[in-house]
């Protein structure tokens, strides 16, 4: 646990059902200061961090996010990203901010054409971000998924892209790290699990470290992330301070 308060705006569109559960781990766990945001408040509000969390916004009709990216708070939340605002998009947070072009790429059905539920494990690929600062490369999570379109896809050369300018950050794998087809729970692309726009300031992924923050659930590999953040934050209010 690192110290220090910040401000955290989750929104809460119609069909969220994870809102709830990041406001209660962030707030009890991790001792942050946390508000609603209603998807049709025009501002964000003084926040330093916005988390798009979890669910079937507007019921996944048409595509996942893909009508929530229409809802007012969304303008701000753009503009908030595009001038270096810190953005989580949790699974379907992740989608939504494809829909609204803050990160690459598109959202398939499972490979499998089924809903997935259970605890999967991602392998860190990138930790020189401010969501991954305090894990090493190659350190693997168990963490749960639950979605029935997170099947990512990107095309090749927005692949290389990714890949080239280091912006994969998570990918799954097995137990042991081993990053294959049989690890992959959802058919996406190069096994992706998670990715930061170019800014670094915008992190999509599928996995829900706020379902492993608690002790009491069993597993708390999701901490390493918000502790990250937190950690990261601190980081740069101090070299703020001392500017002055």
């Amino acid at each position: 646990m690192y110290d220090g308060k910040f401000k955290f705006g989750v929104v809460v569109f119609p069909g969220s059902n994870c809102d709830h559960d990041v406001y209660y781990v962030l707030s009890e766990i991790f001792s942050q200061d946390v508000r609603f945001i209603w998807h049709k408040d025009e501002s964000v509000g003084d926040v330093d961090v916005v988390i798009l969390p979890g669910g079937f916004s507007y019921g996944d009709y048409l595509r996942a996010g893909a009508i929530a990216k229409f809802s007012p708070v969304m303008r701000d939340v753009i503009r908030f990203a595009n001038e270096g605002g810190i953005v989580i998009g949790i699974c379907n947070g992740f989608q939504i901010l494809v829909e609204a072009g803050l990160l690459p790429g598109a959202f398939l059905r499972n490979k499998s054409l089924r809903f997935i539920c259970k605890n999967v494990y991602i392998r860190v690929e990138n930790n020189e971000t401010i969501f991954t600062s305090l894990c090493k490369k190659g350190d693997v999570l168990k963490i749960p998924i639950a979605h029935g379109d997170g099947n990512y896809y990107v095309d090749d050369e927005t692949l290389d892209r990714l890949i080239k300018e280091n912006r994969i950050v998570f990918r799954y794998c097995d137990r042991d790290g081993k990053v294959d087809e049989a690890s992959n729970p959802n058919g996406s692309v190069f096994n992706i699990a998670g990715v930061i726009n170019e800014g670094g300031n915008v992190l999509g992924m599928m996995p829900h470290p706020e379902r492993c923050s608690d002790p009491v659930l069993g597993c708390i590999d999701g901490k390493k992330i918000f502790n990250s953040l937190i950690y990261s934050l601190n980081f740069v209010r101090k070299v703020l301070t001392e500017q002055k």
